[in-house]
């Protein structure tokens, strides 16, 4: 990294500093650990301190719009009135629903209930029921600049069983967030996520993951929730990413709705949760930007 850039050339941040005086010590720290073997972040990876205040003006908008659905949710409602729901109120903010039309995708959120692991399609047919417990997962573009978090909700009078399977992914979210600090590595979070979850009879999705986030929908890294403590890639202050471990009542194994092309179900139909953060790391440890 620092072989890029002269000593007292203009630092790559955008603080105006010589490199010298500002990432010079920090790229190299980078590339003595990555020459030990271990997988780094190069500068696309780690964001400057404008990107990310533009990243956090994003975040607020989905944010709110996250708070706005809880507000309106009700057992009888289809998952259209939700999609519209959020459609409308992120244009109201200025901004713009992340899925719609990514990658051909018809919708502006995910609903996704029960054995639905994620991207569940919004559809007027799909009646929310007692006893549903479902995943919400809303993104936005602000500008240019995206944000991305995940919400479960339980519907009206929920088992306990699909009730403790929803408490239990939060505190694994939780748990792998504490293991998010400058200078570990992901894998040092998603070993947490992953013991957690078994430890309470569950597991998790191995297909599926988080990733970096901010400046495109997805980036790099791509985010294991079954990975090793001391694996994966190097965590350095400036990354943005998620963390949504997708953790199933039963068996791990998901597929694809064929017909759809999107949605991912269970493959034994058992409930299925998650939810989702987005998170910063910082200089003292992390940020949390979206939930």
């Amino acid at each position: 990294m620092s072989n890029k850039l002269g000593r007292n050339d203009p630092c790559w941040c955008g603080s105006g500093k010589k490199y010298k005086k500002c990432h010079q010590e920090f790229d190299d720290k980078i590339s003595y650990i990555g020459s030990k073997g271990h997988i780094v972040p190069d500068h696309s990876i780690i964001k400057t301190p404008a990107q990310i205040e533009k990243i956090r003006e994003s975040c607020k908008v989905n944010v709110a719009v996250l708070d706005y659905v809880a507000e309106n949710l009700r057992v009888g409602m289809t998952t259209e009135e939700i999609d519209r729901m959020v459609y409308e109120k992120t244009k109201e903010m200025g901004a713009v629903p992340a899925p719609l039309n990514y990658e051909g995708y018809p919708k502006s959120v995910c609903t996704s209930i029960n054995e639905i692991v994620c991207h569940g399609i919004p559809s007027d047919k799909v009646v929310l029921k007692d006893g549903d417990i479902i995943n919400i997962d809303c993104s936005t573009i602000l500008d240019g600049y995206y944000s991305d978090s995940s919400r479960m909700f339980c519907i009206g009078n929920v088992d306990p069983e699909k009730k403790k399977l929803v408490d239990v992914v939060k505190e694994c979210v939780e748990i792998g967030l504490e293991k998010v600090q400058p200078w570990s590595f992901l894998g040092d979070m998603g070993q947490a996520v992953n013991e957690h979850a078994m430890k309470n009879g569950y597991s998790v999705v191995r297909e599926i993951g988080g990733h970096g986030v901010g400046l495109e929908f997805h980036e790099d890294p791509w985010v294991s929730y079954v990975s090793k403590a001391g694996e994966e890639m190097l965590l350095v202050p400036g990354m943005i990413f998620t963390i949504e471990p997708m953790v199933n009542m039963g068996t791990n194994k998901v597929y694809c709705d064929k017909e759809d092309g999107w949605t991912i179900y269970t493959a034994d139909k058992k409930p299925s949760a998650q939810w989702e953060i987005m998170v910063l790391v910082t200089e003292t440890g992390h940020e949390v930007l979206c939930w």
